[in-house]
């Protein structure tokens, strides 16, 4: 039973991360598009752009973790382990090659240094024209 809780704790994380990225990715294009159809380009602003931003994370990671939760927690223990190992070393989609791990990794190194990049440089260049907590919240 404790493996059966340290895979759903992993496929939960993969789930909170997955969700998070989504809506991260929606949400901005999502506002943009409401403000400007329903109020007009002089309501538009550079603060509810980067609110949004982070507020669609937070939801996302909430939804995605609890979505991944009430899937796995309840499914048999063996299901679990199979798409565990399924996620981490992605042996369904590439399980020809010999570089399977290292492309995912390389992947997700690559989205982890972008997110530090995008961390660092937003809040520098809306630095006058946001509010310093929606600054602060970019992921």
């Amino acid at each position: 039973m404790e493996t059966h809780s340290a895979d759903t704790e992993y496929l939960v994380r993969k789930g909170s991360n997955t969700g998070y990225r989504i809506l991260s990715i929606l949400t901005p294009p999502a506002y943009t598009v409401y403000v400007l159809a329903r109020h007009g380009r002089p309501s538009f602003s550079i603060n509810g752009l980067l609110r949004s931003t982070w507020i669609g994370g937070i939801a996302g990671a909430a939804g995605g973790a609890g979505i991944a939760f009430a899937r796995y927690n309840y499914t048999n223990a063996e299901k679990v382990r199979a798409k565990r190992v399924q996620v981490a070393y992605d042996v369904l989609f590439f399980s020809f090659f010999e570089q399977t791990l290292t492309c995912r990794i390389r992947a997700e190194d690559h989205a982890t240094i972008g997110g530090v990049l995008l961390a660092v440089l937003t809040p520098a260049v809306f630095w006058n024209r946001a509010r310093v907590a929606n600054c602060a919240f970019i992921p």
